[in-house]
């Protein structure tokens, strides 16, 4: 069974620091791209990063670009962002998601919320 499980969320004041992680079982996980989305209530998922299997591309939304960095190791499973000069506008619910055989797998998300 595909499992992801996100941790690492929680309450930060504008220009504070999280990092998220993603726990992965039950595929070949360093097989696949991982990415993080963010969603906000009303609202759909939206992309925020992404990266290789191998680790060796990233890439970012522009609006996180130069504050969020996405990494992972493949030896434990698991997948991270490092978000840094968090803004109130980054407040979401965070998940990690991996799309393989048409289907799209994603754990049940960390709520990070930015304010004073």
């Amino acid at each position: 069974e595909v499992q992801l499980v996100e941790s690492g969320g929680g309450l930060v004041q504008p220009g504070g620091s999280l990092r998220l992680s993603c726990a992965a079982s039950g595929f070949t996980f360093g097989s696949f791209p991982v990415t993080w989305v963010r969603q906000t209530p009303g609202k759909g998922p939206r992309w925020v990063s992404g990266i290789t299997s191998g680790g060796d591309r990233t890439n970012y939304d522009d609006s996180v670009k130069g504050r969020f960095t996405i990494s992972r190791d493949n030896a434990k499973k698991t997948v991270y962002l490092q978000m840094n000069s968090l803004k109130p506008e980054d407040t979401a619910v965070y998940y990690c998601q991996v799309v393989f055989f048409g289907e799209t797998y994603r754990g049940q998300g960390t709520q990070v919320t930015v304010s004073v």
